[in-house]
């Protein structure tokens, strides 16, 4: 019998990713989820800047996870935090980058996965006009998509969050630019207000619940995921080692059984354009 069968398990959220979060789970584990309304996730930071996020995102997220476990007495949670920002390495585009994490205290389980999607409108600008406004609106998704104003990019008060329709949209932007001839408009990226971001924040809950189901060969621990990517595919031409994957690591976090996988991929070669001696 699965170690989650019929536990309650508390999402910590206060912008509805229950909604993809409890049915993936439910499914995958067995489990019971509910949300504790009353816990305040913005504590920890918020995307508009009145409360500064002050630890990296993995801290954040165990961190939100673990005072909302106290908070209702709880064994078993799980939460997410994403950042938004230039991709890692393609610079020219924005992406999502989504943290869960699991915590099962009673097993003394913590179960991390990432999911970094360029499926993404996070954007911002200052604008002068309504047309600027409305071109900006479309462009995002709106008004499936929610909109964020205020009078600056750094101006912390007067933040107008949340808009879904297009008279209020016009409305308080009239209204800020009337006091400070511009304005600042943003997507909201807090998942209830942003579908697309609920979709990457579910691309990661299934890949949190293949992790935690996935159980070490040894001890049986669920949670054997992937530690550790190693580099070094060899070239098809030179047989030079390439930046390429050539195995992935896993090792139980209980037991501390370690096991290689070669060629995740299903590639023994690296082809030559990807070689840092064929192709410098």
């Amino acid at each position: 019998m699965s170690l989650f069968q019929n536990r309650k398990l508390l999402i910590a959220t206060k912008h509805q990713k229950e909604r993809v979060i409890a049915p993936i789970l439910e499914r995958a584990l067995g489990v019971i989820c509910f949300v504790d309304e009353t816990y305040d996730t913005d504590v920890l930071g918020t995307f508009t800047g009145e409360i500064e996020r002050e630890h990296d995102p993995i801290t954040t997220v165990r961190e939100k996870c673990l005072q909302a476990m106290k908070k209702n007495n709880c064994d078993l949670a799980v939460a997410s935090e994403g950042t938004f920002g230039p991709h890692p390495s393609l610079y020219f585009m924005h992406a999502d980058d989504e943290f869960l994490i699991f915590i099962d205290s009673k097993n003394n389980i913590e179960v991390i996965v990432r999911e970094l999607s360029t499926e993404t409108n996070f954007n911002g600008k200052h604008i002068q006009s309504e047309d600027e406004l409305l071109a900006f609106s479309q462009q995002i998704g709106f008004p499936s998509h929610g909109i964020i104003l205020r009078s600056d990019k750094h101006e912390n008060t007067n933040v107008y969050k949340g808009i879904t329709d297009v008279e209020t949209l016009k409305d308080l932007f009239n209204q800020l630019y009337l006091k400070s001839q511009s304005a600042y408009v943003e997507t909201d990226m807090r998942a209830m207000y942003n579908p697309t971001r609920m979709s990457v924040i579910e691309q990661a809950t299934l890949k949190l619940a293949a992790k935690i189901n996935l159980c070490c060969p040894e001890c049986q621990m669920p949670g054997f995921g992937v530690t550790e990517v190693r580099e070094g595919l060899e070239c098809s031409v030179c047989d030079f080692p390439t930046r390429s994957t050539l195995s992935y690591i896993y090792v139980c976090q209980r037991c501390q059984f370690t096991k290689q996988e070669l060629y995740p991929h299903n590639k023994t070669k690296e082809d030559p354009m990807y070689c840092d001696y064929c192709n410098p």
